[in-house]
């Protein structure tokens, strides 16, 4: 029993010692979980929003756009994330399209709805939690919004 005990304890040790020299997948340098690398695998998007009725397929070639340079539409920006919350109401969201629940807040100009689209407020996240949307790209999407809010 004792010698039992003493080999198994000894495959836990050596099983340990493996894992703890195992070598990272960061080069030297990268290795911290604290890395730049490392905090944006962390980050990195693990889906998105497809609402009723739209093409999904559409969504993701526009997602290419973004990278490409080129900044997406209102309408595509609304789409892929906007939507979730202000087509359904979701957290106390304006519905889009509700000229009674947005008049007072288009009442405080452009400028202002921008900047609480992209810095948050309130319940509104940051950007609408969309972290690859420029300033330019949130401006579209609250015209968007305006637009077919008033």
């Amino acid at each position: 029993m004792l010698t039992a005990s003493l080999v198994l304890l000894a495959t836990v040790f050596a099983g340990n010692a493996a894992l703890a020299a195992e070598k990272s997948s960061y080069p030297l340098g990268e290795r911290s979980i604290l890395s730049d690398r490392a905090t944006a695998e962390r980050l990195k998007p693990v889906g998105s929003v497809c609402v009723e009725g739209e093409d999904c397929g559409s969504q993701m070639a526009d997602a290419g756009d973004a990278a490409s340079g080129e900044p997406r539409d209102g309408a595509t920006v609304y789409s892929s994330g906007c939507a979730a919350c202000h087509d359904s109401g979701a957290a106390g969201a304006p519905k889009t399209g509700d000229a009674g629940a947005w008049a007072s807040r288009i009442d405080k100009g452009m400028d202002t709805l921008v900047k609480h689209a992209y810095e948050g407020f309130n319940a509104m996240p940051a950007k609408g939690m969309c972290s690859d949307c420029s300033e330019e790209e949130i401006a579209a999407a609250v015209e968007y919004i305006v637009d077919k809010s008033q």
